[in-house]
């Protein structure tokens, strides 16, 4: 099949734990009959390797399943920007669609699908003199005092971010020291040529739930999982490499910062679950904020019984396939 035969790009996102995963490997395989699908990974942890079990990989026998890029491409060490995500996801889209494929790009790291739908414009590196200082600082007056600076220097950012997100809130505070502009200014100044943009269309799907109740048990239930099954053992060796450190975006990830305090005995281990759980509500609300902004979404609610059959009745009906029995 010819590439100018294919359908545009299909996007699924979703706020974390509500079933992108699933969802992507239905999909595949309901189209498998028309055309082949290759994954792309939206995700700002799945591209680091040796970090499996915190950031909800899919397991080998799901990767096994189809095709997927973008995943185990880094190692924790080395930062990855949006803009290099949306270099790599051109260039693999068009790869994909070469080899007669469906590009088929799902996750949940909202900025990724902006910056490669919209262009994002090249942001500072990051300067580990800068960081240093706003940490020190923090460290004096706490990072909710950092957060009302950065109210004051940048609402559309502090709009955006908790009190309490000291990634988030440092990385703004650098880029207006490095620039002199606000973070928010870097999402939205340069555009991408219209010939360059993802062909997904109407073709943006996006899981949210209609009771968050149901999320939140969601993401309780999945973190108990991790424990369960080495997510402490997983931080540690990490940890063991001895190059890793709390400053690194890798280990900033949800779950990963948490785990990493309570092994250097910050926070008490018992209470690990607890903080780790409550700073995925957090993510997720984030994640649903961005996805509200997205008008383009075709909403499935993930909490509903029949959510993946909804979901695969919504493709097949953009994709302009018969509806299956």
């Amino acid at each position: 099949m010819s590439a100018a035969a294919l359908p545009p790009v299909i996007a699924l996102a979703g706020p974390t734990a509500s079933g992108k995963t699933a969802g992507a490997l239905a999909i595949a395989q309901a189209l498998a009959g028309q055309w082949p699908v290759e994954i792309i990974s939206v995700d700002s942890a799945l591209v680091y390797r040796g970090m499996d079990i915190g950031s909800a990989k899919p397991l080998p026998q799901e990767l096994a399943q189809v095709p997927h890029h973008l995943i185990d491409i880094r190692d924790p060490l080395q930062a990855y920007s949006a803009a290099e995500f949306v270099q790599d996801a051109q260039r693999l889209i068009q790869d994909i669609h070469a080899r007669g494929a469906l590009a088929l790009l799902v996750g949940g790291t909202m900025l990724y699908f902006k910056a490669l739908q919209d262009g994002i414009d090249d942001m500072p590196a990051a300067d580990p003199a800068v960081r240093a200082q706003l940490e020190a600082r923090a460290a004096a007056i706490g990072w909710p005092a950092m957060h009302a600076e950065l109210a004051r220097i940048d609402p559309g950012s502090a709009a955006r971010l908790a009190p309490g997100d000291s990634q988030r809130i440092q990385r703004a505070l650098e880029v207006w020291q490095l620039t002199g502009r606000p973070l928010s200014s870097f999402h939205t100044i340069k555009k991408i040529a219209a010939s360059q943009r993802p062909a997904w269309g109407n073709a943006f799907f996006s899981l949210e739930p209609t009771d968050r109740t149901w999320l939140h048990q969601r993401i309780a239930q999945r973190f108990q999982a991790m424990l369960q099954a080495g997510f402490l053992d997983e931080v540690q060796r990490l940890r063991a490499r001895g190059d890793l450190h709390l400053n690194l975006p890798s280990m900033r990830c949800v779950g990963y910062r948490q785990a990493w305090e309570a092994l250097d005995g910050l926070h008490p281990m018992a209470s690990l679950a607890e903080r780790g759980i409550a700073a995925t509500r957090q993510l997720a609300k984030r994640q649903i904020t961005w996805l509200r902004s997205m008008p383009q979404r075709q909403v499935i609610a993930c909490d509903a019984p029949d959510a993946q059959t909804q979901l695969l009745r919504a493709v097949r009906r953009q994709m302009a396939l018969p509806a299956t029995p």
